[in-house]
């Protein structure tokens, strides 16, 4: 059985390698830390080595820390999951579907023929895409001058859906109207909502959407696999000022912090003696909500940002209120019925309440869903359960 000292060898010879330019590798069960290591570096052309508390962006972990906030505010009957969401953010009362282009090159729109609702916003099926996975939304883009959502203008969220609200799962930038629902329905920028009922209860004190100087002391750079396999630092970082807070996908933080998060998943709602979230929220968060539709795999339409995606080949998806779900057991020994997701520059965690362990592997790397940045998390996956059936054999 895989023991933490050969996670520690898998990880290190992946870095050793050249393979990735470092990781943080953490696992929990709901009480305690069962594992934890860094490895390589922060940054590939200096010397500063990683360490546990390096800070990361965690993009699209973001996710679900902001479905977090809008089931509090679902708890408190400050939202709804299937009331219209025009009634709260007027922008989304009219929204026009994509239809593709005309033989003149313009865009066919038509209306919506439902609502979007915050279910199907949470879920993906509100008809939102990124436009690294569908190229008819980058060209929508370029031909009406739209900016792109990295820029964290408000204008950027003034984009069609491209099918009706409920009828497909695609995954975009749906999360990201869930953060303006939770800003106007707690009358908090998100920043502080988040500050207040998530983070500084569950003392996740290295997170936040703007980098603080003690953080930016930690910060790993961004780095990007060239064509012939190599690995090159670059000049990334989420704007600092943005117009408005990326709900999916502007976070930055460390493994501890997240770790302290997905515990609280697992202990339905509590973290650091504070409730926040009730038990039967928790279970509402970890059901199918998509029905008969399927979380299919990702296409990449920007080859540069993401590659070719799916998590779980092979196996049937669902997908929760910002969770996706694996419907069988995973390879690796993820128990059927866990929760998952990952972030754009290769971070990755995932939450399984039957085993009752959570972990999270943090890599700093362009494009998504590198080759062997997924096979550094399926390797600490699969020795985090060995581990833990050697504990139950003994």
């Amino acid at each position: 059985m895989p023991s933490s000292a050969d996670i520690d060898r898998i990880i290190q010879q992946a870095c050793d390698s050249g393979a990735i330019p470092g990781a943080v590798a953490m696992a929990a069960s709901g009480d305690h830390v069962i594992y934890q290591g860094a490895f390589g570096k922060r940054d590939i052309s200096k010397d500063a080595a990683m360490t546990v508390d390096s800070v990361f962006w965690i993009a699209s972990m973001t996710k679900a820390i902001t479905a977090t906030a809008a089931m509090q505010l679902v708890e408190r009957g400050k939202l709804s999951l299937d009331a219209p969401i025009g009634a709260v953010l007027p922008d989304l009362s009219a929204i026009q579907v994509l239809e593709g282009f005309g033989d003149d090159g313009e865009p066919v729109l038509r209306p919506a023929r439902r609502p979007v609702t915050l279910r199907q916003l949470l879920t993906h099926t509100a008809g939102f895409c990124y436009d690294m996975m569908n190229a008819d939304m980058g060209r929508w883009l370029e031909k009406t001058g739209t900016p792109v959502f990295r820029t964290g203008l408000n204008a950027a969220m003034r984009v069609p859906i491209m099918t009706d609200p409920g009828t497909r799962w695609e995954y975009g930038t749906n999360i990201d109207f869930v953060g303006k629902a939770v800003e106007a329905a707690s009358g908090q920028r998100l920043d502080h909502y988040f500050r207040e009922h998530i983070l500084d209860p569950l003392g996740m004190s290295d997170t936040a959407f703007r980098i603080g100087d003690a953080q930016r002391q930690r910060l790993v750079k961004v780095h990007r696999r060239n064509i012939d396999g190599s690995l090159a630092p670059i000049e990334f970082e989420i704007k600092q000022d943005p117009e408005f807070f990326a709900g999916g996908g502007g976070l930055y933080g460390t493994a501890p912090d997240y770790i302290k998060f997905t515990q609280m998943i697992l202990r339905k709602g509590a973290g650091n003696g504070h409730r926040l979230l009730q038990p039967e929220t928790v279970a509402l968060m970890s059901e199918n909500h998509i029905g008969d539709l399927h979380v299919t795999p990702m296409r990449s339409a920007l080859p540069a940002v993401t590659n070719d995606a799916e998590l779980c080949p092979g196996i049937e998806k669902k997908h929760g209120l910002s969770f996706v779900i694996n419907m069988a057991a995973t390879p690796e020994g993820r128990s059927a019925g866990s929760l998952a997701w990952a972030g754009l520059a290769n971070t990755y965690y995932w939450i399984d309440p039957v085993r009752d362990v959570t972990g999270v592997t943090l890599m700093q790397l362009l494009p998504f869903a590198d080759r062997n940045c997924l096979q550094v998390f399926s390797d600490f996956e699969r020795g985090v359960y060995a581990g833990l059936g050697a504990k139950k054999a003994a």
